[in-house]
């Protein structure tokens, strides 16, 4: 489910491997234009579907025979697609969510806003892939590495038998609360990472903001129940160092595109995909509130989101925090954990 960049690339790279796949399109229109190679998105331009690649508009078609599906769709329409496929669901398919955000209003996980809307005894079956995964590379067949988390060890490896390809190593993962957060939160720290390099700062500069950003990531992390490790790894660090630095980024392109004095609606209409950093930034930052966490970064571009913050101002302000030990912050749970 998701006719998104994100969603299409994960269905032709599995069908190259060989796998059945049914591509589920929202309507019967959108449906004839991607059978008949006409793609809204000028990233999938000159894409061949391959033959195992099946395009449908029917959701009891799509999921008919299905041993996984995969939900690749904005995380603030994750709630209405699941509704809409929970009654074609049985108890032996994988839900794996592919999405890297956090549910306005809720402030809930891909997996809670899942186990919301399907029956209880699919719960055990909700997996989470994250990763380092920028597209337009897997599509052009390049070396990446994924993670796929589950609470249940055995059915992390079922999916990382499924979904593994040639070009794509998965690991598994069973902190799901971590590996969901990572891939999430990195969001917002690379649309900062964009500020950094629209106002021409130095790599010095990026490298501070990405450590500091990801302490500030593990110190929410830990709050939520998350292994503090886990952001070490591949949906922690690797997937942050992928997104801050890379131009195929749409969180880092609405950074830089942030220091032109565009306004973020003007950004985000002009895209085709969605930079999902706009919205965690929301989400995170209530969820600091509510713990009283200390999350410097993320405040500060929600000020330059949503209060009208220059973005010049706002690297100043960061760089004129007080300084103190580098895992202590107001309720951080950081300097404990690693202090000997």
């Amino acid at each position: 489910m998701g006719t998104t960049t994100w969603g299409v690339t994960l269905g032709v790279v599995l069908a190259r491997n060989g796998i059945d796949v049914s591509l589920w399109a929202r309507t019967e229109k959108e449906a004839s234009q991607l059978r008949n190679g006409r793609y809204n998105l000028d990233a999938l331009s000159g894409v061949v579907f391959p033959p195992q690649l099946s395009i449908t508009s029917s959701l009891p078609e799509a999921l008919a025979e299905a041993r996984v599906l995969i939900l690749a769709v904005p995380s603030q329409k994750m709630r209405q697609n699941i509704k809409a496929a929970a009654d074609c669901l049985n108890s032996s398919i994988l839900i794996v969510s592919a999405a890297k955000g956090l549910e306005v209003d809720s402030n809930k996980r891909m997996s809670q806003v899942i186990a919301d809307e399907v029956k209880p005894a699919f719960w055990p079956n909700i997996c989470v892939l994250s990763g380092p995964n920028l597209s337009a590379e897997i599509l052009r067949g390049l070396p990446a590495v994924a993670v796929v988390s589950a609470w249940n060890e055995m059915i992390a490896r079922k999916a990382q038998k499924l979904l593994s390809t040639p070009s794509i190593c998965l690991y598994t993962n069973s902190d799901v609360i971590g590996v969901e957060l990572g891939g999430a939160l990195k969001n917002i720290i690379a649309l900062a990472a964009g500020i950094a390099d629209g106002l021409g700062y130095g790599d010095n500069t990026k490298a501070a903001l990405l450590t500091r950003g990801l302490t500030e990531i593990t110190a929410l992390g830990v709050a939520l129940g998350a292994n503090p490790l886990t952001f070490s790894g591949l949906t922690g660090l690797g997937d942050l160092i992928a997104t801050c630095a890379s131009p195929l980024s749409r969180n880092h392109y609405v950074g830089v595109e942030l220091t032109k004095g565009r306004p973020l609606e003007e950004i985000l209409k002009s895209m085709d995909n969605v930079a999902e950093g706009a919205s965690t930034t929301i989400v995170a930052r209530s969820l600091a509130q509510q713990f009283e966490l200390e999350m410097p970064v993320t405040e500060r571009i929600y000020q330059v989101l949503y209060e009208g913050l220059d973005t010049r101002q706002a690297a100043l302000e960061l760089m004129e925090a007080e300084a103190r030990h580098e895992l202590v912050g107001r309720r951080w749970q950081l300097f404990s954990l690693f202090r000997r």
